[in-house]
């Protein structure tokens, strides 16, 4: 299943058409998207049988964060090697985690505008909970996800390092910075969850030193610190995880910071991971 949120509704997605959730249970779920994982293992149950004949094709840029309201947004730092190497870091024996306050959150295909020159991208696996969870181990870390989509973690580097402490969220949290999408995509739809290519690509003045278009990122998420359900179980331990939660999972090498640059205006950066889609995102 591919669940999404056009214009504040919760759909199915199939090919190029959309499914109303709340017309098609007859009220059953939804509309608003949330009430979906609310009741998850209830729509489990209904959504492989739900009638199509219904379906409307629909336009990608009315496409919404597919949950736009979670109680919790989580995000994970230097989770995978290669990027802890690139910012000078040893590997973390814990979770490193911060949150992404929720008016950050944007649909999948957001015009940024840049607040200042030190903004910079982190391509990033996105999980949503769909069963409130604590305590878990592993096995039922796992059994507690509704699904994976595509996510951008956009920092402003200055305000995320500026003393006396960092304050990673505030520098994360402007808004359109935690951009996802363009669907929450269930397991089952994925040859191995495990193993997800995960990139980005930059086109604009950036990337005018490759040619106008330039791969940033190139990873995979079996190159992961700490695997979801690893993240999961560690988060439960401490927090109870209620259905609808979104984990940012942390990103792979070839950031901005890593690179030597930031975004500038007129850019545009698509990220992508297999099977679950791509987002778009231009600056302005």
């Amino acid at each position: 299943m591919r669940i999404a949120n056009l214009n504040g509704r919760a759909v199915l997605l199939r090919g190029e058409t959309a499914l109303d959730i709340a017309r098609a249970s007859m009220g059953r779920f939804g509309p608003e998207p949330l009430a979906v994982f609310s009741d998850w293992a209830s729509f489990v149950d209904w959504a492989p049988l739900a009638d199509f004949a219904g379906a409307v094709s629909f336009d990608e840029n009315d496409l919404l964060a597919p949950v736009p309201n979670p109680s919790q947004i989580f995000a994970i730092g230097l989770n995978y090697k290669d990027h802890a190497e690139e910012s000078g870091l040893d590997y973390p024996e814990h979770l490193v985690v911060f949150t992404k306050f929720a008016s950050a959150l944007a649909g999948p295909n957001v015009e940024v505008t840049l607040p200042s020159e030190f903004v910079d991208y982190e391509t990033e696996l996105v999980v949503v909970i769909g069963v409130e969870t604590s305590d878990a181990d592993e096995t039922q870390a796992r059994a507690s996800i509704a699904g994976f989509s595509v996510g951008q973690d956009y920092s402003e580097r200055n305000v995320q390092r500026r003393g006396p402490a960092p304050q990673f969220s505030l520098g994360k949290s402007y808004a359109n910075f935690a951009p996802f999408g363009p669907a929450v995509v269930t397991l089952d739809e994925l040859l191995d969850p495990d193993q997800l290519a995960i990139g980005a690509v930059l086109e604009g003045p950036s990337a005018v030193d490759h040619g106008g278009r330039w791969t940033v990122q190139d990873g995979n998420t079996s190159e992961l610190i700490f695997p979801v359900a690893r993240i999961i179980s560690d988060l439960s331990h401490i927090v109870t995880l209620r259905p609808g939660d979104v984990i940012f999972t942390g990103t792979p090498a070839g950031v901005g910071m890593g690179r030597g640059i930031f975004l500038k205006p007129g850019d545009v950066l698509t990220s992508t991971i297999g099977g679950l889609g791509s987002i778009r995102n231009q600056f302005v």
